[in-house]
């Protein structure tokens, strides 16, 4: 895209969102960037939602956009679903918050170990950050081991010993802050091939392995099904525990997330996002044995692993995450959203290879994201190979269209998405990519 079409449809973005630049004027003077996190600054600045229903979000200036981000893809039931919102109103009348234990954080956690095949007991915690943070330390205490291995492009969300390795410059941490001693006993391995990961892990005695069976920030990267399954039989081999982080997968690829849609199980599941039905949530789960870890009638320190948060299994949280799980349960609902995504994925390849424009669509189930590359994306390093700059390019004229995903970053559909949804974003590829 040459410099004066992108810089016409800068003005014509500023032109149509006033208001979100007056807004945005005075966030600047508040919030660092003007955003509460970082990812949502959108340049010359973000738009400002007013309000959000079903598959659509409308800014303060009144634009709609047809919502394939769906909130860091935690709405797999749209914005606001109504059998949700009304079991939330309810619980509203009875308390938001109690400090103390509740009958919902019971029934959440039984519907949780009713779904994730590996799931026997769970802990809450407010974000997926707490929760890999949480399972990171049960895995040392259960193992009484130090080192941690991630791979290549997997983001856990801002914890110390996991914030490296998610982009290129792959040896710099993610943010500044993080001493040396923090990363000290973290391995970073290769995404998708597990030759290289025994090599480099051969004389490691690690805690734990966690991996993004489809890796969100890094690309929308499935694993493949083959890896996962190798990478399972060296963990079992080594006394190795393997965290599957499925803060995006789960209940999204399948009731039971991905360990049921691959067939792999792990030994500590991470959740996140959907699980919440809207509301802040992170929670972790496993086998009595390792979870015990946190019962202080069991354990002392230092076999002890402490969790714990003011807001944890906030009953507001609880009572939209059970009328959430309860909706996904039998596998009807994601069924038809993972064959829409298969059919999406192929129609968006179509599109790009009949315009002559190159391109990979990467993604399973209902995820997916567009790299502008000839080359197979196995990992980030394709990722970033590709042309980012294409890529913005093509997110925002999306947005400039009243379609909406955060530029370069993954989509995703939700129930409420229509065949016109579709056919929209379908359109709009079709003329960017006749464009370019």
């Amino acid at each position: 895209m040459s410099y004066r079409r992108v810089l016409a449809m800068l003005n014509r973005y500023v032109s149509k969102t006033p208001k979100s630049q007056q807004l945005h004027q005075k966030a600047e003077k508040v919030l660092p960037a003007g955003v509460s996190y970082f990812l949502r600054y959108i340049a010359p600045y973000p738009f400002y939602t007013a309000k959000a229903k079903g598959s659509k979000l409308t800014d303060v200036d009144g634009n709609e956009y047809i919502d394939f981000w769906l909130g860091h893809t935690a709405l797999i039931l749209g914005h606001s679903p109504p059998e949700v919102m009304k079991e939330v109103r309810r619980q509203i009348g009875n308390g938001t918050h109690y400090g103390t234990a509740h009958e919902l954080e019971i029934a959440l956690a039984e519907q949780i170990a009713k779904m994730v095949p590996s799931a026997e007991m769970v802990r809450f915690t407010n974000s997926g950050t707490e929760a890999n943070m949480y399972a990171t330390r049960l895995a040392r205490t259960y193992t009484n081991r130090g080192k941690i291995a991630k791979f290549e492009g997997g983001w856990h969300g801002g914890y110390d010993a996991l914030n490296i390795a998610i982009k290129p410059p792959l040896d710099v941490p993610e943010s500044g802050g993080l001493t040396s001693g923090a990363l000290r006993d973290t391995i970073v391995l290769p995404f998708n091939n597990i030759k290289e990961a025994r090599r480099r892990i051969k004389n490691e005695i690690l805690a734990a392995i966690i991996i993004e069976p489809v890796q969100g920030a890094g690309g929308c990267i499935p694993a493949e099904r083959e890896f996962l399954k190798e990478l399972r039989e060296l963990c079992t081999k080594n006394g190795t525990l393997l965290i599957f982080d499925e803060v995006i997968t789960g209940f999204r690829l399948a009731p039971g997330g991905a360990q049921q849609h691959y067939g792999v199980l792990p030994d500590i599941t991470v959740m996140g996002k959907i699980l919440g039905g809207g509301f802040p949530i992170g929670a972790f789960a496993s086998r009595k044995e390792i979870m015990n870890h946190m019962n202080p009638i069991l354990y002392e320190r230092p076999r002890f692993s402490f969790h714990g948060g003011t807001f944890c299994a906030n009953p507001i949280t609880m009572t939209a995450g059970l009328a959430t799980l309860k909706l996904l349960q039998d596998g009807q609902l994601l069924n038809e959203l993972n064959k829409r995504g298969n059919n999406l994925r192929q129609k968006l390849s179509d599109i790009f290879e009949r315009n002559h424009v190159d391109v990979q669509v990467t993604g399973e189930g209902s995820l997916f994201h567009t790299h502008f590359t000839r080359e197979k994306v196995k990992d980030v390093r394709d990722v970033f190979r590709a042309d980012r700059g294409k890529l913005l390019n093509y997110h925002m004229h999306l947005i400039m269209n009243g379609v909406f995903f955060l530029p370069t970053r993954t989509g995703a559909l939700s129930t409420t998405h229509t065949e016109s949804d579709i056919e929209r974003l379908l359109t709009e590829a079709e003329i960017f990519a006749k464009k370019n």
